[in-house]
Order: C-alpha cells, then sequence, then structure tokens
C-alpha cells in the first residue's frame, strides 16, 4: 500500500550515511572538529580515528614526513596528539616557521654549508620560560615558536641575518640564541623593554624587539636603533622599522634568500635588493643594479641616508670575440627627492678600467648618500673597443632608486626639549642638502675569472 502523500520523509542523519561517503565528509574537518565527533557517538568516534584523516592534520600542522612516521612507529592520530601536547600553543605558526627553516637549510645547505654549522638546536619550553622570568616580559609566541625549532646561532661570522661590506666597513648579523638576547634585554631609557634579535660583532649593530609599546614603539616591533645626534637628551633614539612581528620580519627574510632575492657572495648572504626591472642592455652589454640601505651609517636628525648598490655589467656569450672593450669612464645623474639634480663625470670606475669580453662580468660595489628620504641614479659609461681603438660607444646604466625604510621620530626628543624647539624639529626633517655620493664607505667587488683589483675607489663610481 503506498504511502499517503502528505507524511514527510525521515530526517537525513550522519548515522545512516555509508562509510566511505562519511569519512569523506570527516576529511574535510579541521582537527578541532575530528576531536569534537569522538563525543557525538560511538560510530563518529570510531570513523574520526580513522588514521588518514589524521594524516593530512599532522602534514598541515607539523610537517610530519612519511619517513619521520615510520620513525617513531605511531598511527598518525598519536602523533599528532603528541605534538600538539608539546608544541600545541603555537600551531599557528609552528608549520610557516618550520617550513621556513627548512627551505633556509636546504638553500644554505647547497650554497653556505659552514653556516648551516652554526645553527644551534632547539630551546625547551622551560628554558624559554625562564627567559621570560629573568627579564620580566612575555615572550610573543611566534617568537618562542622559532626557538623551539632553532635556538638561533653562534656568535660567528658570517652571520645569518646577512652581511655588506664595503672598503672600510663590515656588517654580518648574527640570528642570537635566547640566552644572549636576554643577556642584551634593555631597561634603559630609549630602548626600554626591547631585546635584541641580532648582533654584529664588528659593528656592534642590533636589530630589536619591542616586548612593550613603550617609548613610541608598537608592542613587537622590530627595528634598527638610531641615536638621535640633534638632540641633548642622549636617551633620544629614532628607529628603523624593519618588522612588525617576528613571524613577518622572519619569513619575509627567509623568502627573499631562499628565492634568490638576495645574492650569496663568498659563502654570505649580502642583503642586497635587486628589482628585476632594473636592467639595461646596449648592444651585447647588459648592466644590472642592485641596492641596499645602511642604518648603521645613517641618521633621522640630521637627515642623512646612506646606500650602497652594486653593478653587475657582463657581455653575452654569443658575443664576437672583436666586441671586446674596456672601460674608460662613467656619467652619473643623481637626483634626490626634492627633485634637486648632481651630475658627476670621471675615470673608470672603482679605480678600474674593466675589460669587457664575451661572456665575461664584472661586479663592483660603490655607495650614495642623500639628506632626502629617496633619490634615485642613472647614467652611463663610455667604453672603447679593443680592436677598433678609435671607437667610443656609451653603455646604458638603468635608473635605479633608493628608498629609506619607514621610521619613527624618538620620543624622548619631543618630551625633553622645550616647546619652541620641539615644535620646530619633532618631524622635521632638514633636506635642504644635495645629495652626495662619496668613496668614503666604497668597495669593490669582481666575481668570476676577473682577479681583484687593488687600490681604493674614487668617488661617484
Amino acid at each position: 500500500m503506498a504511502a499517503p502523500l502528505d507524511m514527510e520523509p525521515p530526517a537525513l542523519s550522519l548515522e545512516l550515511l555509508p562509510t566511505d561517503p562519511l569519512l569523506l565528509i570527516l576529511s574535510f574537518l579541521d582537527y578541532r572538529d575530528l576531536m569534537s565527533c569522538c563525543y557525538l557517538s560511538r560510530r563518529l568516534n570510531q570513523l574520526s580515528s580513522h588514521d588518514p584523516l589524521w594524516k593530512r592534520q599532522c602534514k598541515k600542522y607539523w610537517l610530519i614526513s612519511e619517513e619521520e612516521k615510520s620513525q617513531r612507529n605511531q598511527s598518525w592520530k598519536a602523533i599528532f596528539i603528541s605534538t600538539y601536547s608539546d608544541l600545541g600553543r603555537y600551531i599557528q605558526y609552528y608549520a610557516t616557521l618550520k617550513k621556513a627553516w627548512d627551505d633556509l637549510e636546504k638553500y644554505l645547505g647547497q650554497r653556505c654549508p659552514r653556516m648551516i654549522g652554526s645553527l644551534k638546536e632547539s630551546v625547551r619550553e622551560e628554558d624559554l620560560d625562564a627567559v621570560e622570568a629573568q627579564i620580566g616580559c612575555k615572550l610573543p609566541d611566534d617568537y618562542r615558536c622559532s626557538f623551539r625549532i632553532h635556538n638561533g646561532q653562534k656568535l660567528v661570522v658570517p652571520g645569518l641575518m646577512g652581511s655588506m661590506a664595503l672598503s672600510n666597513h663590515y656588517r654580518s648579523e648574527d640570528l642570537l640564541d635566547i640566552d644572549t638576547a636576554a643577556g642584551g634585554f634593555q631597561q634603559r631609557l630609549g630602548l626600554k623593554q626591547c631585546l635584541p634579535l641580532t648582533f654584529c660583532i664588528h659593528t656592534g649593530l642590533s636589530q630589536y624587539m619591542a616586548l612593550e609599546s613603550v617609548e613610541g614603539r608598537n608592542k613587537y616591533e622590530i627595528f634598527y636603533q638610531c641615536p638621535d645626534q640633534m638632540a641633548r637628551n642622549p636617551s633620544a633614539i629614532d628607529m628603523f622599522i624593519t618588522g612588525t612581528s617576528y613571524l613577518e620580519w622572519f619569513t619575509t627574510y627567509v623568502h627573499k634568500v631562499v628565492t634568490g632575492g638576495y645574492p650569496i657572495i663568498r659563502d654570505q648572504i649580502f642583503r642586497y635588493v635587486h628589482d628585476k626591472e632594473c636592467v639595461a642592455t646596449t648592444g651585447d652589454i647588459t648592466v644590472s643594479v642592485s641596492t641596499s640601505f645602511l642604518p648603521e651609517l645613517s641618521s633621522v636628525h640630521p637627515p642623512h641616508y646612506f646606500f650602497t648598490y652594486r653593478i653587475r655589467i657582463e657581455m653575452s656569450k654569443d658575443a664576437l670575440p672583436e666586441k671586446a672593450c674596456q672601460l674608460d669612464s662613467r656619467y652619473w645623474r643623481i637626483t634626490n627627492a626634492k627633485g634637486d639634480i648632481e651630475e658627476v663625470q670621471g675615470p673608470g670606475v672603482v679605480g678600474e678600467f674593466p675589460i669587457i669580453s664575451p661572456g665575461r662580468v664584472y661586479e663592483y660595489t660603490s655607495c650614495t648618500t642623500f639628506s632626502t628620504t629617496s633619490g634615485y641614479m642613472e647614467g652611463y659609461y663610455t667604453f672603447h673597443c679593443l680592436y677598433y681603438k678609435e671607437k667610443f660607444f656609451n653603455v646604458t646604466i638603468p635608473r635605479f632608486h633608493m628608498v629609506c625604510p619607514t621610521f619613527k621620530v624618538s620620543t624622548a626628543r619631543m618630551v625633553s626639549e622645550d616647546a619652541v624647539e620641539t615644535n620646530h624639529n619633532e618631524y622635521a626633517v632638514d633636506e635642504d642638502e644635495d645629495s652626495t655620493d662619496t668613496d668614503e664607505y666604497e668597495d669593490r667587488r669582481r666575481v668570476l675569472d676577473i682577479p681583484a683589483p687593488s687600490g681604493r675607489c674614487p668617488r661617484h663610481t
């Protein structure tokens, strides 16, 4: 007998679904929901413990590989739970930071193997708790999480966080281990409640992380300190901002390294930034430029922003042998943020007159300063042909921009100086001076098969 038309069909329940579609539905759930399912019914308890469901969770949150799983001889669910009991507070950060560390180790293992040897093993949770008790401040979870993977590095050269070299200036920053960082924790005016993240044994330069929102800093902001040389108060510290959190700061740096954004030179990471559009080709010769800001040689008060640039000159390997040529001179057109222009012309580059032939590369490093927070340079090199000595030609240097990082002025300047002086100087940056290009910190660097030159670099190279 047919059922009456007005009877409602029975309600659909998950319990009534066959096993395969139900497992498919459960595969879309996160670990929290899978755990909740364990308490709903006996069947859901059984199915939510299906090991392949937890394989996905282990790979997503803890980056556990099949090889690691086989070594631990546990089910995927047991591995997830045991790892969560140790690292659960970091679950929103762990996979991102672990991948960054793994990518960095793999990349440096192939290019800078001795740097890998300087990395320290992870610290325990109780070690981080002890540091918090020592300094009287809470450490952010992303910072703690990173140190559960690697406890920074030994104080060695080269440093993991990048190098920079000019003729009479060298900087290489180590990522500090937790005990050394705690020993450098600052409570003095100007750097109150700031923890050093990096340190350069040559310059004393550090990047700091603010553990509290004091003295005009945001909590967990990362910065280079920059003494205010024009303030009467010695605690007046301006800041060049390098990150808004440890996670953002560290993963951004690692991404630039492993994608080739920072070059590896002499087994070191050099923090030059190359704009892929900053390339110019004239005939068979290509010129490309990368730049870097040097906070340790810069200041906000007085306004003095120091940049270094690295130029690569290369002749195509397919060029004819008779295209070999020698650089005679260079011309620069330097423009600051106010539109003021300075033109410079002189012989050679960094005191050199390099010969370029098919497949050969010449690279050198020079520098410039601006009294404005940004500026750009462009110009050309003049070459003569070695086979036709009377033939001269110009090679374009592409326009390249230099921009100072975001900075904050010292709050000590604002509160310590009288009202008239404060109103005049609080946020003003004097930009009346023209930019200058100096040999004071210039360096040359050659690579490949070009021999190293001697002597100092001339100005405006």
